[in-house]
């Protein structure tokens, strides 16, 4: 259990800080941000596709008519990416999605480590619960997005995403510390029976000495 969780921390920190980061730009500055995001994934699909069409043009000199969809594929992505570069509003509606996906995945990842975590005796395992619950709701409402009508989605979709961050980052670093002292109290447990042990051992040698 120990070992999943320390393996997840950073991923997790990381997740955080980049999702704090996105929900307050899409709070303070969403029309660039919105904007900035298209043009970036916008030019990544582009980029994806032009490098799709070459590969077909290297591959279809040395086999002819085996590449067929390697063109399709790069023709599609260069479509996409610049309907989303010459509509950058459009992916407004997307973003709040793909987040609220992400979000839903990690906290029940998050809410599984409290099952462990209760089952091995752990009292962090209510916090770890009910912060996981709580991020799985703000993934939920993202997902579904009960605010389409209003002007400010992606203000909306900012505040939720920083809600999420702050919450996800307190519990993973909870868990840590947690683990952390676990750890402490292990290795102190060590050298407390390391030093006891010589004493042992003389009593033991006395008593053999005396027979």
């Amino acid at each position: 259990m120990e070992k999943g969780i320390k393996k997840l921390f950073k991923s997790s920190i990381v997740t955080s800080i980049v999702l704090l980061i996105l929900g307050a730009l899409l709070v303070f500055e969403s029309e660039r941000t919105i904007v900035t995001i298209s043009y970036v994934l916008g030019g990544i699909l582009v980029g994806i596709g032009g490098i799709a069409i070459i590969d077909f043009i290297k591959k279809a000199t040395s086999e002819p008519g085996k590449y067929n969809l390697d063109i399709i594929y790069g023709v599609s992505s260069i479509i996409l990416g610049i309907l989303i570069i010459t509509n950058p509003h459009a992916i407004a509606s997307i973003i709040p999605i793909v987040i609220g996906l992400s979000i839903i995945v990690i906290s029940c990842t998050k809410l599984q480590y409290a099952f462990g975590l209760k089952e091995s005796g752990n009292e962090i395992w209510k916090a770890t619960m009910i912060i996981s619950t709580i991020s799985i709701i703000c993934g939920m409402v993202l997902l579904f997005n009960p605010f389409k009508v209003a002007v400010g989605i992606t203000k909306i979709a900012g505040v939720f995403i920083i809600i999420y961050a702050i919450l996800d980052l307190s519990s993973t670093i909870a868990l840590k510390l947690n683990i952390n002292a676990k750890e402490e109290k292990i290795v102190e447990a060590k050298v407390i029976e390391e030093k006891t042990k010589p004493k042992k051992e003389k009593k033991t040698k006395k008593k053999d000495d005396n027979k």
